[in-house]
């Protein structure tokens, strides 16, 4: 079956995630556990997390069905040694108030070189980052978001992807999320039916179906292969309505959160039923 939701706000507690995510009619939803823009947060009480399992099950919501983001200034890449300790101790508690909270996945951008050490080292530092965190926590399965390329950001290719996953011990608890603004933006067009079969059939080769997790669903701003990260409302920018279609009726793509980071909130509940009418077609 196909699940399709959207980014969801925390706001007022975690518990709520799983209300504004039915009241636009998601099968599946995202979230962030934390302000994802701050280092350090208080812990989830045990109401809290307790309330939010409540909500989720009145809905629904299967932990397989729930894509929580890591925080954005987690790089685990960097070329410090420093600095890299702290975004995987950071990346380490992200892990824990996912399995906290009796999730199993948490999504997360794979780092950044900064331009100081080469690409193969940055990725080996993100892989050894993911078996530590993993070592520390039970249950919890990393899922590897691909980039656009922005700057000295990694994992825009399924092979950077690749070249992590191989590296890390427990393949049991390592996946991967597909943007598709950002894989267009790193050269992968789906905007046409040729374009998109390319890129997954590269992407089972690869890296093969069975680690997708997730997506998110997003159309793009910026043109193909133009490394620019610009969400844009479904059907409004380069990808088109059908790179959609397409995805939703994909026999290869079932049971994993579709996930819409698309910029305006208010057209979420028409692109959510949009999406669900697409698999249906199926």
């Amino acid at each position: 079956m196909k699940f399709a939701g959207a980014h969801v706000s925390i706001a007022g507690g975690v518990e709520n995630a799983p209300l504004n995510a039915a009241a636009i009619g998601a099968t599946a939803f995202a979230m962030f556990t934390k302000n994802q823009r701050q280092w350090n947060a208080p812990p989830i009480s045990e109401a809290s997390a307790a309330a939010f399992r409540e909500n989720c099950k009145k809905f629904g919501y299967t932990p397989d069905l729930i894509l929580p983001h890591d925080g954005y200034l987690i790089n685990m890449g960097n070329p410090e040694a420093e600095k890299r300790k702290n975004a995987v101790a950071a990346f380490t508690d992200e892990m824990y108030r996912c399995q906290f909270l009796g999730l199993k996945l948490l999504n997360l951008h794979p780092g950044s070189h900064l331009k100081q050490i080469s690409e193969t080292e940055c990725l080996s530092h993100i892989a050894a980052g993911i078996n530590s965190a993993l070592a520390e926590t039970e249950g919890v399965v990393a899922v590897l978001e691909n980039t656009a390329g922005q700057g000295t950001n990694l994992g825009y290719t399924f092979r950077q992807l690749a070249e992590i996953m191989e590296q890390v011990k427990d393949q049991s608890r390592i996946g991967v999320c597909i943007d598709t603004c950002h894989g267009f933006a790193a050269g992968y067009d789906f905007s046409t039916e040729e374009g998109y079969a390319k890129a997954m059939d590269e992407f089972d080769q690869v890296i093969g179906f069975k680690f997708l997790r997730g997506m998110h669903l997003n159309d793009a701003k910026g043109v193909l292969s133009g490394r620019l990260d610009r969400h844009d409302s479904l059907g409004k920018g380069n990808l088109g309505m059908d790179a959609f279609r397409r995805i939703m009726k994909d026999p290869r793509i079932q049971d994993i959160p579709l996930i819409l980071e698309t910029p305006d909130e208010s057209l979420w509940k028409e692109e959510i039923s949009i999406l669900l009418s697409f698999a249906r077609e199926a």
